[in-house]
């Protein structure tokens, strides 16, 4: 449903440059990206720190696609707060863009703080549903994060959906919605939404993971990881 929501928003608060920026990609098929790029002509940049799946990616735009490199621009590199302003520059993308993904599974909340160098219209971010919609968590910054090391479970990574929406308050921008499977929040730039959008509350917007509910129940998930290391916002 992500593919609607962002065609919704748009349809409100128009296009500037079709231009954007996403941060974990996978292969780059089912990235929120994709449709922008493949059905709409949209242009950017494409990162994820998956060597193999950078390699899938570029392979599918380009030769099944037909995207030209100048159009699209696919980055192998694992993105820190250090270096992730660096990797926009050097791609030759700054200012204002429509739109920016970040879906890391780690540093999510770290990046998004760090970023200076875009102004994107409309922001995506994976939140982590196993964290209670009333709490303000984020994981503590670690530049080498692998989610999978860090707990078993898989469940310690990212930030809550509240703390990730005190940061885009900060950051001038209000909280629209969330996609029902629980996985990523939607924001755009108060100036933009003014008139056109509501500002949804954290309670109202909250959707739990739909995969971990089949398994487990939302206290069991949160009871598995909230004793590890979290940076409260």
């Amino acid at each position: 449903g992500e593919d609607g929501v962002l065609l919704y928003i748009f349809s409100k608060i128009g296009i500037k440059n079709k231009k954007l920026v996403e941060i974990g990609i996978e292969e780059g098929k089912e990235c929120n990206s994709a449709n922008l790029i493949i059905n709409f002509g949209w242009n950017g940049l494409l990162i994820d720190g998956d060597q193999r799946g950078i390699m899938s990616a570029k392979y599918y735009y380009k030769h099944v696609k037909g995207i030209s490199d100048s159009r699209l621009k696919i980055v192998n590199k694992f993105v820190t707060k250090e270096n992730v302003n660096n990797i926009f520059k050097e791609n030759g993308i700054e200012g204002e863009i429509d739109m920016l993904s970040i879906d890391i599974d780690g540093n999510d909340y770290w990046i998004l703080k760090e970023i200076n160098t875009l102004n994107p219209r409309v922001i995506i971010m994976e939140y982590n549903a196993s964290i209670p919609k009333d709490k303000s968590l984020s994981v503590k910054y670690d530049p080498h994060f692998d989610r999978f090391v860090k707990h078993e479970s898989a469940w310690y990574h990212g930030a809550s959906l509240k703390a990730i929406t005190k940061l885009a308050n900060q950051k001038g921008y209000i909280l629209v919605g969330c996609e029902s499977t629980g996985c990523n929040a939607f924001f755009v730039r108060k100036d933009l939404a003014k008139g056109k959008l509501e500002e949804v509350s954290v309670e109202d917007a909250y959707y739990p993971q739909i995969y971990r509910v089949k398994h487990s129940s939302l206290e069991d998930q949160f009871d598995k990881i909230k004793d590890l290391e979290w940076t409260e916002i």
